[in-house]
Formats: structure tokens, sequence, C-alpha cells
């Protein structure tokens, strides 16, 4: 009786993985099944014209739905204007072709409530979509959800063309006092220029938080603590900050979907699948601002003390254009992210292709990911990056902005120190790209047991390893266009290079740097194709080396 039951509310997706590509079988994930029931809005009064705000009638029709044991609510094609829509279980908000629902700019509309950013408890602006606690809900159909972003982002005159920036200021809003940035309001420039003012502590009362109420920008989709979520067919785009948050969600289906913001939108992500549990995102399309298929867990000791990683997660037939990263695990991963399988993703245009990225102060272990045939054209920045030094700046410098290299400093390993470890990277090609690969540890916690095989990476860099421990590179054609050197190792150990290729003529292949590496295996490598096979810097020597 019950498994009759179970099999009326929701259909199972065993994936196996026939080919043994990753081993075995793929998490199983869940998705919701719902009544054919179906309710027009326009059933409770709902207005097409773009002009009449439905929000009532919106929320009305989908607790009608509810209260009657599910079904799905219709929006008919139509401009469908309205404030925050909230889902209830058993209900599938479907959009038909044509139809648009526009979230008002009247920021009035969007009531101030407790939620979450960026991995900390804040007070935010209600989002556009939201559902707490719900059972089988889905957003589906072939419409466009439009979160009227523009009217709550910031934006730097550096991603603006010189008449695009001029008409943006004389749109109204507040340009900084360097003029480099544009704010929708006097009320966005305060909290601007406060560190974390969102965050709930009991000195802020609700006047403070009105006072810097346009600052507390809106996710488009936030779901929390949900189970059996669809997202199928829709048009996401134009939110205020996150496209998608699914936050300690469990069976998530994202299918088909396409996720828009304009690329000059600050925090403007595609999805931040963050601390959830059964994931499938497939055969989507991101075009964003920011991060594009991410990976999130919470930040520092309050996900830490959440505890709870984003695990079983798996990702196929994506193509990401637009975006600082395609596929992105961090930097808030304080509650861990492990059992994450990435396959067959095209990465155009992307800054960096799959980018890894940490700090100190996060702690959590990122562990068990495997990721399989990436193709990747036009990457700014690095097409492969592990990064423990994240400095929450764009991954590609704006022009005339001065970066250092952080400093090299050993500090005790403990519960806030982050771990990146066991990955596994195989068939990446690459057409394009400021560097190939780029590896960079901690002193203390280095990036360790990593492999990474069957790639062609052109680039204008090659490889750049920097405190790492085992990391396998085998099967690797490298076609850089600096070559001195075409691979760079630095204060690193335990590393494998088997059956590297690279350009010929190169001015030097390996270059060793460091006393603190060693135990560097090359083999199966035509070292005398480059003018020079290795160098030594730094207090590393030919014992460092073994070569086969």
């Amino acid at each position: 009786m019950i498994k009759k039951l179970l099999s009326l509310l929701f259909i199972a997706f065993m994936v196996s993985d026939a080919t043994g590509q990753f081993g075995g079988k793929l998490p199983v994930i869940v998705a919701p099944k719902f009544k054919k029931d179906t309710t027009s809005i326009k059933k409770f009064g709902a207005v097409p014209d773009g002009y009449t705000l439905n929000t009532k009638a919106i929320n009305t029709a989908i607790d009608a739905c509810t209260k009657k044991g599910g079904g799905v609510v219709l929006i008919p094609a139509g401009l469908w204007l309205t404030g925050p829509v909230v889902l209830k279980s058993n209900v599938n908000l479907h959009l038909a072709n044509g139809a648009t629902l526009l979230f008002t700019d009247d920021k009035s509309q969007y009531p101030l409530i407790e939620a979450n950013w960026e991995g900390l408890p804040q007070m935010r602006n209600q989002s556009p979509i939201s559902a707490t606690n719900a059972v089988h809900i889905a957003i589906t159909g072939k419409g466009i959800i439009d979160g009227n972003g523009d009217a709550w982002r910031a934006v730097k005159s550096d991603k603006l063309t010189a008449s695009q920036w001029k008409k943006l200021v004389a749109s109204g809003g507040v340009v900084s006092e360097d003029k480099k940035t544009w704010y929708p309001s006097e009320s966005f420039l305060k909290g601007s220029k406060m560190t974390n003012p969102g965050q709930l502590s009991p000195e802020k009362d609700a006047a403070f938080y009105e006072s810097i109420k346009d600052f507390l920008r809106p996710n488009l989709v936030l779901l929390t603590s949900c189970k059996f979520v669809l997202l199928e067919g829709v048009t996401f785009q134009n939110s205020p900050a996150w496209c998608l948050h699914p936050l300690m969600c469990e069976n998530l289906t994202v299918r088909n979907v396409s996720v828009k913001n304009p690329w000059y939108a600050q925090n403007g992500d595609g999805i931040d699948a963050e601390s959830c549990k059964n994931v499938l995102i497939e055969n989507s399309v991101f075009d964003v601002g920011d991060d594009a298929l991410c990976m999130k867990s919470g930040r520092d000791a309050e996900g830490r003390k959440r505890g709870m990683p984003i695990e079983n997660v798996i990702i196929r037939g994506c193509t990401v254009y637009s975006s600082h990263g395609g596929f992105v695990i961090g930097s808030e991963m304080s509650g861990g992210a492990k059992n994450i399988y990435v396959s067959n993703c095209t990465f155009i245009g992307a800054d960096i292709g799959l980018r890894f990225k940490t700090t100190r102060g996060r702690g959590g272990v990122v562990e068990n990911i495997f990721i399989k045939d990436i193709y990747m054209k036009d990457i700014p920045g690095e097409a492969i990056l592990f990064d423990m030094y994240y400095m929450a700046k764009d991954p590609v410098p704006l022009s005339g902005e001065k970066r250092e290299l952080p400093p090299v400093v050993f500090k005790p390993v403990d519960e806030t120190t982050p771990v990146f470890k066991n990955f596994h990277i195989s068939n990446v090609y690459c057409n394009g790209a400021a560097k190939g690969i780029f590896v960079r540890g901690l002193p203390e916690m280095h990036v360790k047991d990593i492999v990474l095989e069957n790639m062609v990476l052109q680039a204008d860099k090659g490889i750049d390893i920097q405190e790492a421990t085992g990391i396998s590179f085998k099967n690797i054609k490298i076609i850089s266009k600096e070559t001195n050197p075409v691979i760079d190792v630095v204060q690193s150990d335990k590393l494998s290079f088997e059956n590297i290729t690279y350009k010929e003529g190169a001015e030097l292949l390996f270059r060793i740097s460091g006393d603190r590496t060693n135990t560097i295996s090359v083999s199966k490598t035509d070292g005398t194709k480059a003018k020079t096979n290795i160098s030594y810097e730094l207090g590393a020597s030919e014992k460092s080396v073994i070569i086969k």
C-alpha cells in the first residue's frame, strides 16, 4: 500500500552509469508528480496587461490549489505583473508558451524577511518566488520569469560602454565619489559602505534594515528546505541577485531551463545549489553575470555549524556562456561538498571553465568530484583553476586593476582550514584561455590527490602548480603561446607527469622552484623538443625530479 501511494506521488530516476565512466551507479534523484487538475490564474481575477498588479490573484490561486490536494496553477500567455509569489506543496506553477511573469520594480512590494545570503543568515527583501518546507513543487512550461533586476543592481562603469554608462547615470540613482560605480539609490549606497549590513544581530532594529532596504537584494527564486522539486523548461532572467537558489533542498531536478542575466550583473549567478542533497541539473543553458553552475554549503562558522554538504549531484549536458565560472565549487563551502558528477558540458566565454575556490577561514572538505567531457572556447582566465586564496573579486582583473600575489605564510591547521582532495578530471578540450591549469593551495594545506588526464589545452600560458601534493597529469597536450616555462612547479611534491606534449621549440619545459619541492616524476615525455628541459630555482635541485 505504501509503495503504491509513493508511486502516485513521485517518480524516481535511477541513473545507471552503463559505460562505467564514473565507476558505477550515480545518485538517485526523485522528481515530483502532480495531479492533472489545472486552474488558471485568470479565474482569480489576474489581468495580463503588464500594468495591473496580480500578486493577490496568483497567490490565491496557489493557496486554493494546495488546499485541494495540489495540481497545476496555469499562467496563460500574456504579460503578468506581480509582486512576490509563494509556492506551496503539491503545486506545479506552469507558464504557457508566451507567458511572462514580470516582477514589479516597486520595492515596497517586497517586505524585509529573515533569509540567507552568501552562506550567512541575513535580512533580505522577500524573493520574487519562494517556498519554505514545501514538498512536491515545480515551476514548468515555456514561459519567462523576469525579476526586473536592473532596478536593484549596482553597475560598474568599466563593464559598460561610454554611451551605456551615460544613459544609466541619466536614468537616476547615485554615482560613487570615484565615478566608477552607479547605485540605484542612496539606500543602496549606504548599505554598500558597510560590512555585512544585512547580517542578523540583536543591535540592529527594523529601522536600521529599512534604511538600507535597497541594498538587501533578493534572489529571484529561493527554495528553502523543500523536497521533490522540479524546474523545467522555463526561462529565468534578470534577477536582482542570484537567479536560482535552492537551499537545503532534497531531490532537486533542473531540466531544460534557460538562465539569463546581463554579463555586468553584480552577483548575477545562474544556480547556487547550497547544502542540497540529490540534485540533477541537465540540458540547460546559462548566460549570466557571475558563476553559472555553482555548488555551495554555507560560509565560515555558520556553514560549519549547519554541517550540511552539497552532495550527490549530477550535472550533464549544460551550456554556459558569459559567467565568472562554468562549473564552480565555493567559495562558501564550509559545510563541505562531495559526490559530484559533471559530464558533457560546454563553456563558451566563461571567465574560468572549471573553478574551485576557497580561502582560509572557510573550513570544509571538498572531495569525490568527478568531471569528464568538458569543451571550452574563449576562456578569458584559466581553463581549470584550484585556488585556496579566493579574494572575492572578478576572476579576470578589470582594466587598470593591479593585484599582488599572496604572501607565503604557514598557519595552524584547524577547523577553519579548507580542504580540496580527490578530484578526477578527464577529457577536457579548450580552444583559447589565458592559462591552461592553475593549482594554488595553502602552505599548510595543499590541494591534493587530483587526477588530470586526457586533455588538449590551447592557452596563452601553460600549467602553473603551487603548494600541491599528489597531482597526476597524464596524456595532456598543452599548446601555449608563452613557453618560458610551459610547466611551472612551486613548493609542491609527489607530482606525476606522464605523456605530456607541448609546442616544439619551447624555451623551457619545466621550471622547478622551492626548497619544499620534491618527488616530481616525469615519464613518457620528450624533453628534447624544448630548448631547455628543466631549470631549478629557489632551493630546488635535480634530486627533486625523477625522469623515467
